[in-house]
């Protein structure tokens, strides 16, 4: 489980963290259920966040997969949720696309945006913890759009519908 941390003071985004929890030692899954939620908890009493962002579950050819990965996602959630914190699920598409402009992206072109985005030194060997980041990147670009189905023509159209998010 890779998770990432960033701090928004104003309208500015400062990185604080990204690491992963190591599970692939431990057999049994409910084990790492517990793990993970013990996890999210200490995170969230340690850094007091305001926000959750997770990447929403995908679909895939293995079932047994995607159900222990909605499992996985859903105790993290429940750890948020037990401390009133408010969560956002982004597709992983939706995720790629506010990180690098493409929502079929690498995971290693996802890790050098947010690497040159954030001015990270360097990154870690697996991108678990990068896909975290991401998460809670992409909700900062988000951050008060929720979408309303509106669809523009093009950038003409777009301008004149939105004349407050123009300078």
């Amino acid at each position: 489980m890779g998770f990432g941390l960033i701090k928004v003071i104003g309208k500015q985004m400062q990185f604080m963290q990204l690491n992963e929890l190591m599970l692939k030692k431990y057999d049994d899954h409910y084990v790492k259920l517990k793990l993970i939620f013990e996890r999210t908890i200490d995170l969230i009493d340690a850094y007091h966040p305001d926000e959750i962002a997770i990447e929403a579950p995908f679909f895939g050819k293995n079932v047994q997969s995607m159900l222990k990965l909605g499992r996985a996602q859903g105790v993290a959630m429940a750890a948020g949720l037990s401390r009133e914190i408010p969560i956002t699920e982004y597709s992983p598409k939706k995720i790629k696309m506010a990180i690098t402009g493409n929502g079929n992206a690498s995971k290693e072109q996802v890790a050098r945006m947010l690497q040159s985005n954030l001015k990270l030194k360097s990154l870690p060997e697996n991108l678990d913890s990068t896909d975290g980041l991401a998460a809670a990147v992409c909700h900062f670009y988000n951050a008060g759009r929720v979408e309303s189905g509106k669809s523009y023509s093009g950038w003409a159209s777009f301008v004149k519908k939105n004349p407050n998010k123009i300078k």
